[in-house]
């Protein structure tokens, strides 16, 4: 259930028409409009991704990318919607069945809804620290920067911490924390395969320009083989040992 201020429920429930009946995005059951607040519920889910991670360390990568793939999905859809989420993270998505196969966004209350679907660029800071951008830290993007790519960044912090279990980018103090963003320096481990570390670095990109999008994330080599474990290919395999983060902690989420 989410509870929304009764002056602005209408504004956060347009970015659910917009997506209604994608199957990773969530569904709204029933509207209840109160005097002061709106209540909005939604399908019953079993548990939030966030707290998977968190008890089961990290995950296999076969388990991680199924996961991301419905991850993904959400958000490409959200985007070719002209909806830019901008509060992305782990604890967003929940499960839809006891087994924990399938995913959903479990709410857009966050989300913007684009009134030009070609301009995305926005100007508030709103995010979770440990999921934020370098550009939306930058003074010198001049307050505006891509929604969109924005959201792949985020998308990668969820990767890369679906499959280490942990934070790229991690710090107890927010300006070394943002500092660390700011640099853009992770270390990703060789335990993974070639193709899951290059996805990762091809969304943590300081340059948003250079990120994947929503859309070429998907067709990405690492979700198109059979299996991401046996295969060698030619991406970057540069190594930043700028950091190593510790495990994943609900106080950034």
């Amino acid at each position: 259930m989410a509870v929304i201020p009764i002056d602005r429920w209408q504004q956060a429930l347009a970015a659910h028409l917009r997506l209604d009946g994608h199957d990773h995005v969530n569904q709204v059951e029933e509207v209840l409009l109160g005097e002061s607040k709106c209540y909005v519920f939604f399908k019953r889910s079993y548990g939030d991704l966030h707290s998977y991670v968190r008890s089961k360390r990290r995950l296999r990568e076969s388990e991680a990318l199924s996961l991301f793939r419905q991850v993904a999905s959400a958000v490409q859809a959200c985007h070719n919607a002209g909806v830019v989420l901008r509060d992305l993270k782990l604890r967003k998505f929940v499960f839809e069945d006891p087994e924990r196969t399938r995913i959903k966004l479990e709410t857009l209350e966050d989300a913007v809804v684009l009134e030009d679907f070609d301009d995305d660029l926005l100007s508030d800071k709103h995010g979770c620290p440990a999921y934020v951008s370098p550009e939306i830290l930058s003074s010198s993007t001049s307050g505006r920067y891509s929604g969109r790519a924005a959201d792949c960044w985020s998308l990668g912090v969820m990767l890369y911490t679906l499959l280490v279990g942990r934070y790229p980018f991690h710090d107890g103090d927010p300006s070394i924390l943002f500092a660390k963003i700011r640099r853009g320096h992770f270390t990703v481990p060789e335990s993974l395969s070639p193709r899951a570390r290059c996805l990762v670095r091809s969304l943590l990109r300081r340059d948003p320009s250079e990120r994947l999008t929503a859309d070429e994330l998907l067709s990405h080599p690492w979700f198109t083989s059979s299996s991401p474990s046996l295969h060698r290919d030619g991406c970057l395999m540069r190594l930043d040992a700028d950091q190593t983060v510790p495990t994943c902690g609900a106080a950034h989420d």
